[in-house]
């Protein structure tokens, strides 16, 4: 029997979309890379296309993503420091491959990644990426989700720099509607109460 595995998470930011391939992780977290096939499926999906990603790829890639989330919720949280630990593994991934960065004629950018070592290559990209949001090279603020199930960081663009939310279409309509109905049944308690 085939079990349907859940979407990947959209974004405009690298980091946030890898580090979202694990969610609601102080709940019952939702894994959306659990094998190599589906890694090399989420790479593809965001223009890093290699081939046979393997056992040893996969745990290579979940540990960048936990040592990313670590560093990032670091930054986010104002921390005094980012953990030793998550540093020298996104530090050690950033320098490991030898991706080229190439311009198309409509103006993006894509990835050539080596044949032999594309998923080094493929986890090199996203640890720069890291390296990139992380140090605060980009026009956007490190925050972290407000829903207590969740708690993703994630790189806020909003003009005030106040977006509570991951994802409006997924922890922010879950936070509404959770308000929404704690309030109707506040109401429906305070008539009853008459």
């Amino acid at each position: 029997m085939l079990t349907e595995l859940p979407d990947f998470r959209p974004g405009n930011v690298l980091t946030t979309r890898f580090t979202g391939t694990l969610t609601e992780r102080y709940a019952d977290s939702v894994e959306r890379i659990p094998t190599p096939e589906r890694l090399q499926d989420w790479l593809a999906t965001n223009g890093l296309t290699v081939q046979n990603c393997t056992a040893e790829d996969l745990a290579h890639a979940h540990e960048l993503r936990e040592s990313i989330h670590a560093a990032a919720t670091a930054a986010a949280a104002r921390a005094a420091a980012i953990p030793e630990s998550a540093l020298s593994i996104i530090n050690g991934f950033s320098s490991q491959g030898s991706p080229s960065a190439l311009l198309a004629a409509d103006g993006k950018r894509s990835w050539r990644l080596s044949a032999t070592s594309g998923v080094a290559d493929a986890l090199s990209v996203i640890a720069a990426d890291a390296i990139s949001i992380i140090a605060g090279d980009r026009d956007g603020k490190l925050a972290i989700c407000g829903s207590a199930t969740c708690r993703a960081v994630f790189l806020d663009t909003s003009q005030s720099r106040t977006r509570k939310w991951c994802d409006m279409n997924t922890c922010g309509n879950r936070q509404k509607k959770a308000r929404l109905k704690a309030n109707q049944a506040s109401r429906t308690h305070r008539h009853q109460a008459l």
